[in-house]
């Protein structure tokens, strides 16, 4: 299995920047990009960035592996072994740019797709897969990487993070705290209420909308009349698109926004303008709604291929670092195979054990028709 887009890779090129600022004006929203899909690093007057070759390859690496772990998991369902998988495939560079911008003190509030973030963060691949399996509600605390547990319900931890960073604000910390969501989460009243409140309490908070085009089988332009990052303007904070397939863009808007959430700037929302490669998650079929040309047209873009042409072009990487990588990825892959499938069923009680902290007569008969229930199954086996 590789590790690099199915797209066909593209031939050399001259990769010298090229000024954003002279490119002609256009009535299209305005994209902030560092490398263009042909992998030509350009600058933005507003939003350069400088790397070293070892951070450059770091972050190729980051998405690497985070393809390579995203494509196990979808294997692992596709095989029984889990319930359900959200893919990045095609995001890499949206939360690997946005994930590296962070800083240890700030603090995450993910939605279920957000596996490169948690990356960066240093939440072990494996622990993500816990609750695709039905074996526990999150494997990982919190507080140990400040990184929320996923959440499903859709745009409900918007609200969960303008309200811990009116916390940080009121505790006087210089922390920031970025929240994740989607363009079909951008529809939702919760979403609202949270740029309403961040606004009013100047929130030191992130709003990073992965604008990956599709609510499930819901287009973006049913949901909007306006660019997502313009709806911004209406609640007193400014917004920003940026390319979401150029990693550099986002890790440079990105770290751009949470310095102005440290200074007391208020909030600030981000709008990464991907696509979705593959399917919403494991139980969607894309090809019932989208065209087989789209994906094509995007596969051209694609995060990974654009910055390992730069990296080529610019004698930042060689064979040795690329087959290296390789190897990296498969044993990363054995890990997570192995790690799934040892994975213990929990107790089948355990479900009965919190829901009230002084019990209950309801919850206790429950239990006790699901004990009758599991022990007729041992009685049948005899």
């Amino acid at each position: 299995m590789t590790v690099e887009s199915t797209a066909a890779r593209k031939p050399r090129r001259s990769s010298k920047r090229v000024s954003a600022a002279k490119k002609p004006q256009s009535s299209e929203p305005q994209l902030v990009q560092l490398l263009t899909p042909e992998g030509v690093r350009v600058e933005h007057p507003d939003y350069d960035i400088d790397l070293s070759a070892d951070e450059l390859r770091g972050l190729y690496r980051d998405m690497v592996l985070t393809r390579r772990f995203d494509g196990e998991a979808t294997a692992l369902q596709r095989q029984g072994e889990l319930g359900l998988w959200a893919s990045l495939l095609g995001q890499e560079a949206a939360q690997i740019g946005s994930g590296r911008a962070l800083r240890d003190d700030d603090y995450v509030f993910p939605t279920y797709r957000e596996h490169g973030v948690a990356w960066c963060r240093g939440v072990d691949p494996t622990n993500l897969l816990g609750m695709f399996r039905g074996v526990n509600h999150g494997g990982w605390d919190p507080t140990t990487n400040n990184f929320h547990l996923y959440t499903i319900v859709i745009g409900s931890q918007t609200l969960h993070a303008t309200g811990y960073a009116m916390g940080v604000a009121k505790d006087g910390a210089d922390s920031a705290v970025i929240a994740y969501f989607g363009d079909g989460a951008s529809s939702q009243g919760d979403v609202a209420e949270s740029f309403t409140f961040s606004a009013v309490y100047n929130a030191p908070v992130v709003f990073f909308c992965q604008n990956n085009q599709w609510a499930i089988s819901e287009p973006t332009e049913r949901q909007t009349r306006v660019p997502l990052y313009q709806r911004a303007q209406g609640y007193g904070f400014p917004g920003v698109r940026v390319d979401g397939n150029d990693v550099l863009a986002c890790l440079a808007v990105t770290r751009s926004a949470l310095e102005r959430a440290r200074r007391g700037e208020g909030p600030t929302l981000v709008e990464a303008f991907t696509y979705r490669m593959g399917a919403h998650t494991t139980s969607d079929d894309p090809t019932r709604y989208r065209h087989d040309e789209d994906r094509a047209a995007w596969e051209a873009k694609d995060p990974i291929l654009r910055l390992r042409t730069y990296l080529e072009n610019e004698g930042l990487a060689d064979e040795a670092f690329f087959a290296s990588l390789e190897e990296e990825s498969d044993v990363l892959a054995k890990r997570v195979r192995e790690a799934v499938r040892a994975m213990p069923d929990p107790d089948h009680m355990a479900m009965f054990d919190h829901t009230y902290a002084d019990g209950h007569a309801l919850v206790d008969e429950e239990r006790a028709e699901f004990a009758a229930y599991q022990a007729s199954f041992a009685e049948e086996g005899k």
